[in-house]
């Protein structure tokens, strides 16, 4: 009789609890089939935003295409300043164009486009040289200093003479100056503090080489701006419009805003930036970033003639061609940490 209860009682569990599975089977099924719909969405969201991305990435590659075609049209045909400022306005539209895409273009677009751009911008600068005005030649004695006088593309008044220099070099506009009316800078110089004020700047192309333990400090709104084979140098400059480069320099300190920087050879330098589009590093090692602190009177006035946004800057945002690895950070540039952000010379 004990056995039959027994019997019985195992039973009636064994009911309760397939009673109590098959209560929870309808659960178990609807939530699968919620994951399986949340999972189909995903999907299907996924595929929505490539098409958005690829529409997008066809449209910019177009209108850059159109806009690049016109300006080089203008600058083949370039016999004319109001042709060859066309021109610029136009390269800047691009510029701006790309500013606004890099979001959604893979990295190897926007190479491409930099490089177009910096491609413009050197043919931009060859036109306006080629239009200045061809000095007459004439025999004229060669002043005894300028035996001592080093390359100088152009100086600031009353800066430091240092040995073999002039204290007042030849300025671009001199015979003998390299460059044109719209290129100004300094070169080969050392140890010296040399500054250029918003007159002297205002949309030129600034050259910067040969330098070696200089100050430098640009107050006003470059067009673009190239250090080149800088040692030990600090250099402070208002808002660029559209590039800057820097090529083959170590040991430096820069403090820049502008649409795009391009770095190449170039090793132990820290870079106080504002940038729209994606910094590049190519070829470097031990690049610090931090974001742009240096301030001037007027620079508010600068910021707006140079066309930035303020309110982007992509400064830690930083692609370096010769790490390609996604999951790793690049070991040839970091983010300068906070207690370090003091800019020499500012």
């Amino acid at each position: 009789m004990e056995t039959a209860n027994c019997s019985a009682a195992v039973v009636g569990n064994g009911d309760v609890v397939s009673q109590r599975e098959r209560s929870l089977l309808p659960e178990r099924l609807q939530r699968r089939d919620q994951e399986r719909q949340l999972e189909a969405e995903r999907r299907k969201q996924k595929r929505q935003d490539q098409e958005v991305v690829e529409e997008k990435s066809d449209f910019f590659t177009a209108a850059f295409a159109r806009e690049r075609a016109a300006v080089e049209e203008l600058l083949q045909g370039g016999e004319s300043v109001e042709r060859l400022e066309e021109a610029a306005a136009r390269l800047q539209g691009l510029q701006k164009l790309l500013n606004d895409s890099v979001l959604f273009l893979a990295a190897y677009e926007v190479r491409q486009a930099q490089e177009a751009l910096a491609q413009l911008q050197a043919a931009l600068a060859d036109r306006r040289q080629q239009l200045q005005p061809k000095k007459r030649f004439a025999f004229k004695t060669r002043r005894k200093e300028a035996v001592l006088a080093p390359q100088v593309v152009d100086a600031a008044p009353g800066a430091a003479v240092a040995e073999g220099t002039l204290a007042s070099p030849p300025s671009v506009t001199e015979e003998g100056a390299v460059g044109s009316s719209w290129l100004c800078g300094f070169s080969n110089l050392k140890s010296q503090v040399l500054e250029k004020r918003a007159e002297e700047l205002h949309q030129r192309d600034v050259l910067l080489t040969e330098l070696s333990d200089c100050t430098i400090r640009l107050y006003g709104n470059p067009n673009t701006l190239r250090l080149s084979k800088a040692r030990r140098c600090t250099l402070l400059c208002g808002p660029v419009s559209t590039s800057v480069f820097l090529d083959d320099c170590s040991e430096c300190v820069l403090a820049v805003a502008c649409q795009q920087l391009r770095v190449h050879t170039t090793r132990d330098t820290r870079i106080f930036l504002q940038v729209t589009c994606r910094a590049i590093v190519e070829d470097c090692h031990g690049i610090r970033f931090a974001p742009y602190t240096w301030t001037y009177p007027g620079i508010d006035r600068d910021f707006e003639s140079s066309g930035l946004d303020r309110s982007k800057n992509n400064w830690s945002d930083v692609d370096d061609f010769n790490w390609l690895a996604r999951d790793m950070a690049s070991p040839n540039w970091s983010v300068l940490p906070e207690e370090e952000r003091t800019i020499l010379g500012d």
